[in-house]
């Protein structure tokens, strides 16, 4: 498993093509409370030190070269596209060595198939592990369905592709009862079981519901079930109740925040509504290294829009990675793969989701730390 070395954050480097949103009042309270460090942005970094205390400091990337992915979701239209004459790459040979090209060193797999029209059947897993190998690169993991049932074939292909880690884009169940958040973790549990004698880790990936309120107490509706919640969130609730030896996650940054912005309310057994704000950040300090991958999504803030925000290629949104990834530690353990839906462009512009991947590799980067030397 890699290094679990924390680093030492003394100060922030900053995106350089967009200024970064400073923390709310209530967040960075949440931190300083946390005995977490508060990071300034929108100014120059170490702007408080004078030019003699730079002079001890080193400036390293905050997420290493080595750790930098991107799940293959965000240019599914060239993975899956049949060949053209467009002068875009398209399937895995073209695609995974355009994605080495601009620098990625890891990728999360979404799929495992290609157009047809390419090899006249479909791609092998071996075959794409050669193309892997080829092009410098290494499976980080995956978004397959995870199945008791299909498991160990799912973990066949996952050591096949050489893979540290396998998981799922899915919820673990998509219910606001406690008892199937109980009969959920005690299947991934024997999972995650199966996949560490495999040596690799287990692991699931959040959308907002996950962090929205279980129904856990209160008056019972015509079916027996809770319909009040006692404050917990679903997938806070499933970390308590996984073994921490084999359950993992994998954040989804901007799903994080919109769970922020979605879910702040709840109403309590005795039918108060209370508000409670959700910190993403603070929830995977608390239980860093059980974070192995993080998805790098950006996002504008955007209140006329359900979610609040609409999704951008990363370091064009609002979104504070610097002081994310800087608070969370572990920096050698992280690894962020970048992720965009939205990224196609469909036939009137064949190339937007690998520009933009060119684009959101440049800026993942650019995110600094200064070290002691």
């Amino acid at each position: 498993m890699p290094d679990r070395t924390a680093p030492d954050a003394s100060s922030a480097g900053r995106l350089s093509r967009r200024s970064l949103l400073a923390a709310s009042a209530g967040a960075a309270a949440a931190l300083g409370a946390a005995g977490l460090p508060v990071l300034a942005t929108g100014t120059p970094a170490l702007a408080h030190s004078k030019d003699k205390g730079k002079s001890r400091l080193r400036v390293e990337p905050l997420i290493p070269s080595r750790n930098r992915g991107i799940i293959l979701y965000s240019v599914r239209d060239r993975i899956s596209a049949a060949p053209d004459d467009s002068g875009v790459p398209y399937g895995f040979e073209r695609v995974l060595a355009r994605l080495a090209e601009i620098g990625y060193k890891e990728i999360e797999f979404a799929g495992y198939t290609q157009s047809t029209e390419i090899l006249g059947r479909q791609i092998t897993p071996t075959e794409i592990r050669k193309i892997l190998d080829d092009n410098g690169l290494v499976a980080n993991g995956t978004h397959a369905t995870i199945r008791a049932d299909t498991f160990q074939q799912q973990l066949d292909i996952a050591e096949e592709l050489g893979m540290a880690n396998i998981g799922t884009g899915s919820d673990p169940t998509s219910s606001s009862y406690k008892a199937d958040w109980d009969a959920a973790a005690d299947t991934w549990n024997e999972l995650g079981r199966q996949a560490r004698a495999r040596r690799m880790r287990l692991y699931t990936h959040n959308h907002d519901a996950a962090y929205s309120f279980l129904l856990d107490s209160g008056p019972l509706d015509d079916q027996g079930r809770p319909t009040r919640s006692s404050g917990v969130r679903r997938l806070e609730y499933f970390f308590g109740k996984t073994d921490p030896r084999y359950v993992f996650f994998e954040l989804d940054i901007y799903w994080a925040y919109v769970a922020r912005y979605k879910h702040q309310k709840y109403v309590d057994p005795a039918g108060r509504e209370v508000t409670d704000l959700f910190d993403p950040i603070l929830t995977v300090a608390d239980r860093t290294t059980r974070f192995p991958l993080f998805h790098a999504k950006d996002g504008d803030r955007d209140t006329s829009v359900p979610n609040g925000y609409q999704m951008t290629p990363l370091g064009e949104g609002d979104l504070n990675f610097q002081q994310f990834f800087q608070t969370i530690g572990e920096r050698d353990f992280h690894h962020a793969n970048w992720e965009m839906d939205t990224a196609p462009g469909g036939t009137t512009n064949r190339g937007q989701s690998l520009d933009f991947a060119a684009t959101s590799y440049r800026n993942m980067s650019d995110l600094t730390i200064y070290l002691k030397k």
